[in-house]
C-alpha cells in the first residue's frame, strides 16, 4: 500500500518547523531500518536531527523485545530523558516491538505517564498523523493495532550511511521458534512486491550506495506465505534503462534480479533459517557475483534434542550436511551464526554437541547469547529453566573456543588480496581507511580519503583479534 505522508509532514511543519529530534534505537537491522523511516517523516517536517537527547524537542526510543534486559534498558533511559521533559518540555515518543506487547504498554502507561506517544511497527505510516495531534491539540496518544498489518510503500527515509544501505523485503515470520517473540509483535510474514524492492535498490544505486543488505526475519521464505495461500507471485520486473523483463517467484530469483542492478557491487541478506534454505538459493549465491560469500546460518543449540524443543525444525545432522552441501558448491563461502546458551533443559551433553559444531564448522563470526526469559513466549513457561551460574560458565566456554578459532582464521588471511569496501576512516586515527572484506572481516590501511565509498584491493599484511591490518 502507497502511504502519502506530506500532508501530514506539512501541518507538522507550520507548528514545530526547526525543533529537534533525537532518536535511541534499540535492536537488530530491522529495527535500525524503521528508525531510518521514522527520522525520514521528521526531517520531511522540517525538524533537525541531533546527537543530543538533551537539546531536542521530540526524543523517540525504538525499542526491541528480543532480549530480557531491553525492557530495563528502555524503562533507565526513559527514567533519564524525564528532566528533558521538566526542563524543555521535550516529547517523548516510544515506538517499536516492544509497543506490541500489552504488559509493557500497561507499564508505560501507569507508571510512565508522562509519555506522550506509544505505536507499534504496524503503524508507522501514522506516525506523521499522531505526532501531529501530541504537538498541536496535546493530546496523549496510542496507536497500537494487534494485528499483523500491512506492507506500506513511500515512507521517507533518512539512511545513516551514504555508501551502504539496509532493504527490507519482507515483515513478519511464521516459524514461531519457542525462545522467540518476534512472530507475536512482528506478525506473520508479508512480502514485498519485487518491483517495489528493485525500485527502490535502483534509486539507491542511482544516489551511490555500492551495498545492499536484504533484511527480513527468514529472507528465504520471502514470497512463500503467498504462494500457500494460492496467490500468483510469478511477477514480472523491469529494470530502468534496460529492456529485459525478469520473472521473480522466490528469493532465489529476487537475488537473480538484484545482482543485475548497475551500481550495486555487493549483496548480503539476513537472516535466512536453515529448514528453508534451498539449493536455488545456493545456486543463486554461487552465479551472482555481487552477492557475498559470506553467509548467516543460525544455529541456535547444535544439540537435535534441544533444537526440536526449539521448534527449529532440523536437527544438528541436517545443519550440518546443508554446510557442507553449501560448502561443495561454492568452495570460498563462509559462516557466520548465532548462538543461545543455556535454553530451558540444555544439559552438559546437549552444549557439547553445540561447541562439536562451532569446531567443525569454523564459523567466521559467532554472535552468543546467553538465553533470558520473555514473557509470552512457549520456552517462557518450561520449568526446567537453567541457573544462571551455569549459563555464564558455558557462555564463557563458547567465548574461548570461539575466540581461539578467530585467531586461527585470521591467520589464514596473511598474505591474500582481499576486495575491500572502504567504508571511511577509523574511529581511532583519521589517517587510517577502513574497510570490509566479503566475508565482513574489518580491515584497516593506510590511504587517501578519496577511495571512501570505492573497492580497492589490499594485501593483508598482519593480523589481530577484532581486525586485519593491510597496505594497498
Amino acid at each position: 500500500m502507497n502511504v502519502d505522508t506530506k500532508k501530514w509532514t506539512n501541518k507538522i511543519m507550520r507548528v514545530a518547523e526547526n525543533k529537534k529530534y533525537f532518536i535511541y534505537t534499540m535492536g537488530c537491522q530491522l529495527n535500525e531500518n524503521d528508525s531510518e523511516k521514522i527520522s525520514g517523516i521528521l526531517k520531511e517536517s522540517g525538524l533537525i536531527k541531533t546527537s543530543n537527547p538533551e537539546e531536542a524537542d521530540i526524543i523517540v526510543f525504538n525499542t526491541c523485545c528480543v532480549r530480557e534486559n531491553a525492557e530495563e534498558r528502555l524503562l533507565g533511559k526513559i527514567g533519564e530523558v524525564k528532566r528533558f521533559k521538566e526542563n524543555n518540555g521535550a516529547i517523548l515518543v516510544i515506538a517499536g516491538c516492544m509497543m506490541q506487547e500489552k504488559n509493557m504498554v500497561e507499564k508505560i502507561k501507569k507508571s510512565y505517564s508522562f509519555v506522550d506517544l506509544l505505536f507499534g511497527p504496524h503503524t508507522l505510516d501514522k506516525f506523521p498523523e499522531d505526532l501531529y495531534y501530541v504537538l498541536e491539540e496535546h493530546k496523549k496518544v496510542d496507536d497500537i493495532i494487534d494485528i499483523d498489518g500491512v506492507i506500506y510503500e513511500g515512507i521517507p527515509v533518512d539512511r545513516n550511511d551514504k555508501y551502504k544501505a539496509s532493504v527490507s523485503i519482507m515483515n513478519g515470520c511464521n516459524n514461531f521458534c519457542s525462545f522467540c517473540i518476534v512472530p507475536y509483535v512482528r506478525g506473520r510474514e508479508r512480502s514485498r512486491n519485487p518491483q517495489d524492492i528493485i525500485n527502490e535498490i535502483q534509486e539507491l544505486a542511482k544516489q551511490g550506495y555500492k551495498e545492499i543488505t536484504l533484511l527480513g526475519q527468514n529472507v528465504n521464505s520471502y514470497l512463500v506465505s503467498q504462494k500457500l495461500k494460492g496467490e500468483n507471485v510469478d511477477y514480472r520486473v523491469k529494470l530502468k534503462d534496460s529492456q529485459e523483463e525478469l520473472n521473480v517467484n522466490s528469493f532465489a530469483t529476487l537475488l537473480r534480479s538484484i545482482n543485475k542492478i548497475k551500481g550495486v557491487e555487493r549483496i548480503r541478506f539476513i537472516s535466512p533459517h536453515p529448514k528453508d534454505f534451498t539449493d536455488d538459493v545456493i545456486d543463486a549465491i554461487k552465479d551472482c557475483g555481487n552477492v557475498c560469500k559470506l553467509i548467516h546460518l543460525p544455529l541456535q543449540s547444535g544439540s537435535t534434542e534441544i533444537l526440536k524443543v526449539m521448534n527449529r525444525k532440523y536437527t544438528k545432522e541436517q545443519y550440518l550436511g546443508l554446510v557442507e552441501r553449501i560448502r561443495e558448491k561454492i568452495p570460498n563461502v563462509t559462516f557466520s551464526t548465532d548462538i543461545i546458551v543455556g535454553f530451558p533443559g540444555e544439559t552438559e551433553e546437549d552444549f557439547e554437541d553445540t561447541l562439536d559444531v562451532v569446531r567443525q564448522v569454523c564459523f567466521e563470526q559467532v554472535f552468543m547469547f546467553i538465553y533470558s526469559r520473555r514473557f509470552g513466549t512457549v520456552a517462557d513457561k518450561m520449568e526446567n529453566q537453567v541457573e544462571e551460574k551455569v549459563k555464564h560458565e558455558r557462555f564463557e566456554r563458547l567465548k574461548r573456543l570461539y575466540e581461539s578459532q578467530v585467531e586461527k582464521v585470521n591467520k589464514s588471511y596473511i598474505g591474500t588480496i582481499q576486495r575491500i569496501f572502504v567504508e571511511g576512516t577509523s574511529k581511532t586515527n583519521n589517517k587510517i581507511l577502513t574497510g570490509r572484506t566479503e566475508s565482513n572481516k574489518v580491515v584497516n590501511f593506510e590511504g587517501g580519503k578519496e577511495l571512501i565509498g570505492k573497492m580497492v584491493d589490499v594485501k593483508i599484511i598482519s593480523e589481530h583479534m577484532w581486525y586485519l591490518k593491510g597496505e594497498i
